[in-house]
């Protein structure tokens, strides 16, 4: 008998808690959806942020390399080149936009990206090096 006056007790108190849970989840959902929402957001736009960066910085070491040749370089070969590059890899930023700057010594790749609210900007630069003279002088003074 005393074993079920406890459980009619117990079955009392939890009758009053029904109701509080459900309000309580009703008003934090709201805020962990959004908590959620943002973090993916936040990846995404540290991922394309990340992926627009490298394109920009493969892009003005092809630049480099290229002025050493006899032609040059080009800046819109090196647009087309930024462009194939990031092709396709952007999930919040698909419509990246290079601009670039072929001087003597450095090659700069300005890259930019925008959606509503969010844009991004990065700047890569590349020196134009000559190895080849460098290894030069260094046999002269050895050799």
């Amino acid at each position: 008998m005393k074993s079920k006056y406890k459980s009619k007790e117990k079955r009392k108190r939890l009758q009053g808690c029904k109701g509080s849970l459900t309000v309580e989840a009703a008003c934090l959902m709201p805020l962990v959806g959004l908590l959620l929402v943002s973090t993916v957001l936040l990846l995404f736009y540290f991922h394309d942020k990340n992926i627009i960066a490298s394109c920009a910085y493969e892009t003005a070491v092809i630049g480099s390399t290229k002025a050493r040749e006899k032609e040059g370089v080009d800046a819109s070969l090196l647009n087309q080149a930024f462009q194939q590059r990031i092709q396709g890899k952007c999930i919040f930023f698909p419509g990246a936009r290079a601009d670039i700057q072929v001087e003597d010594e450095t090659i700069t790749v300005s890259a930019y990206a925008s959606r509503r609210y969010f844009s991004l900007r990065v700047v890569q630069r590349a020196a134009v090096t000559e190895p080849e003279d460098h290894i030069r002088r260094i046999r002269r003074i050895t050799g």
